[in-house]
């Protein structure tokens, strides 16, 4: 299911308009984002979290040479399902 699929089914099950529902997951997805960016986590009773996760630097190796480099640190999206979730997943 993509974007538009959702916004579809999400319109015909709440009778709410396309625009509407377009608007509130855009601003929900929005919200989401600039929360995980700013180190909070966000959490959806049912569905899971949503948070930043640190990467310390490590070492590897150039494919092309196989000369050892320094991969830096970073910072990553991360999300945590909830059991709910899970359950319904693993069809239990």
């Amino acid at each position: 299911m993509n974007r538009t699929q959702l916004i579809s089914q999400i319109a015909s099950t709440t009778g709410l308009e396309t625009k509407d529902v377009t608007a509130s997951i855009g601003a929900a997805i929005d919200l989401i984002v600039s929360a995980v960016a700013e180190g909070e986590a966000v959490t959806l009773s049912g569905l899971g979290t949503f948070e930043r996760r640190e990467r310390a630097a490590r070492g590897g190796r150039n494919p092309r040479t196989g000369e050892p480099i320094t991969i830096p640190a970073s910072q990553a999206p991360a999300f945590k399902a909830a059991t709910p979730f899970k359950t319904a997943v693993a069809g239990k």
